[in-house]
């Protein structure tokens, strides 16, 4: 104990491989994007990278939505039929995956959609 009364100065790591500043409970000043040494910037770059293919996955059907009702041999009906399933879809597992990441994490759901949707 430094004074009489005080608790002792609680620090979790003795060091850090980036600046901290100590008068702010050790929070970094500054942000190393390019280094993937530690868990939370794997995280960010696997999270952004996700959310972007999942974008481009979903956006990329426009431009060959003629070739597909061509290819399938699709009415105008069954083209807007699929859309709004497929925004319906969304819909309902936003409602479905929110509490179940909450309760079982965001890996484990998002390997196991991984998994499912690979299934032909």
């Amino acid at each position: 104990m430094a004074e009489t009364g005080t608790a002792p100065e609680y620090k979790k790591y003795q060091s850090y491989h980036l600046n901290v500043d100590p008068d702010q409970d050790d929070k970094a000043t500054e942000i190393k994007i390019c280094h993937f040494s530690r868990p939370h910037m794997r995280a960010f770059h696997c999270s952004w990278w996700s959310f972007f293919i999942a974008f481009f996955i979903w956006f990329a059907i426009a431009p060959l939505l003629s070739e597909i009702k061509e290819t399938l041999d699709l009415s105008k009906q069954q083209v807007w039929t699929s859309s709004i399933a497929g925004v319906g879809g969304t819909i309902f597992m936003r409602f479905v995956l929110g509490p179940a990441c909450d309760k079982y994490g965001p890996r484990i759901l998002f390997t196991v959609i991984l998994c499912f949707a690979s299934i032909p």
